[in-house]
């Protein structure tokens, strides 16, 4: 598919679709034209790599982390220094947290509208 399709399918600009393959995240097929040729796959791609951003992973990082999301997993473990270490730990713990806080969120949210729909039935008399 063009980019523009990959754009439309994900909600992602164009732009931000070439920062992603500058920044080695995104590698779609040239062809003899000059045009991006981006796989149906890529579509999960680009999702995964919003989902890292927003979790506040810088682009660096998520080059690294990138290759796990695949099936099977393609990551070719280097020389992963303290920091990077340290900085996926960190990530990791906050979004625990998030996750621990989402979860009581949904069950606060679900025992409300189960009395929300308790009151709404009809009155047994």
């Amino acid at each position: 598919m063009r980019i523009g399709e990959l754009s439309r399918r994900t909600g992602t600009p164009t732009r931000l679709l070439r920062y992603y393959e500058e920044q080695g995240l995104l590698t779609p097929v040239r062809l003899a034209n000059g045009y991006r040729d981006y796989a149906d796959r890529l579509v999960d791609r680009v999702e995964q790599i919003r989902g890292l951003l927003d979790a506040g992973l810088p682009t660096r990082v998520i080059r690294e982390v990138l290759p796990c999301t695949d099936n099977p997993c393609t990551i070719t473990v280097s020389d992963a220094s303290d920091e990077l270490v340290g900085l996926l730990e960190a990530e990791r713990d906050k979004m625990d947290a998030r996750i621990a806080c989402l979860a009581r969120n949904r069950d606060a949210i679900a025992a409300y509208l189960r009395q929300v729909e308790a009151a709404r039935q009809p009155q047994r008399g």
